[in-house]
């Protein structure tokens, strides 16, 4: 697969931020880059990568705190997320307060994202799917010649997203999994926000939430 990954965990939450490279000219993208940008400019560098742009997929605090001041030291553009999430990078003040975390700025990305878009890192191209439920606006970015997703905080192994913030709604997430995520194909791996990688597939035959057989 020409599309490289490696996450770095950054913040007390230990948030997955994944640098996504192209192998051929090796441009890369920084996928939710939510602090500790010392750690996550190290991991660029040790690969020898030419960062091209900030990709986001939803507003919480965690996936975007850095957002602003990496933006702004390597001159990058950002993407998304879907433009519902306005409210959340907004409310960066807040959010820094709620959460303890030290302030930081807030920003308005280049490019909004809408499902159906796409994007690129390099050569490589990634597909765009809205799926709300988590936070209104959040988006998750499909590889589908490498069957990678990149997920957010949507579905993680084992689990599924918190729903019981602002605009955070159950049954919507749950929609979104199964009519955005399943239809992707059971073989496809994926990066959540927190913690370890598993597959669509796996999910649907034990995750307590969204297995199939919940469902009937």
């Amino acid at each position: 697969m020409s599309l490289q990954f490696h996450t770095v965990p950054v913040t007390p939450f230990q948030q997955n931020c994944t640098l996504l490279w192209c192998d051929d000219s090796l441009r890369a993208a920084v996928v939710d880059p939510g602090g500790d940008l010392d750690k996550i400019l190290a991991a660029v560098e040790e690969r020898g990568l030419k960062l091209e742009k900030i990709l986001l997929t939803h507003g919480h605090l965690d996936h975007v705190g850095g957002t602003a001041e990496l933006s702004k030291r390597l001159q990058l553009p950002i993407e998304g997320p879907h433009e519902d999430d306005a409210f959340w990078i907004e409310q960066l003040s807040l959010q820094t307060q709620m959460f303890g975390f030290p302030p930081v700025e807030t920003f308005t990305p280049d490019r909004w994202l809408q499902q159906g878009d796409t994007v690129t890192v390099g050569g490589e191209e990634l597909e765009i799917h809205h799926c709300p439920g988590h936070t209104p606006g959040h988006v998750i970015l499909f590889h589908r010649p490498g069957n990678l997703a990149l997920v957010g905080d949507v579905l993680f192994a084992g689990s599924i997203g918190r729903t019981d913030f602002p605009k955070g709604d159950h049954d919507t997430l749950i929609r979104s999994i199964q009519e955005k995520l399943w239809p992707l194909g059971d073989e496809v791996r994926f990066i959540p926000g927190h913690g370890p990688m598993s597959t669509f597939g796996r999910e649907r035959q034990t995750n307590p939430f969204v297995a199939d057989k919940r469902f009937g």
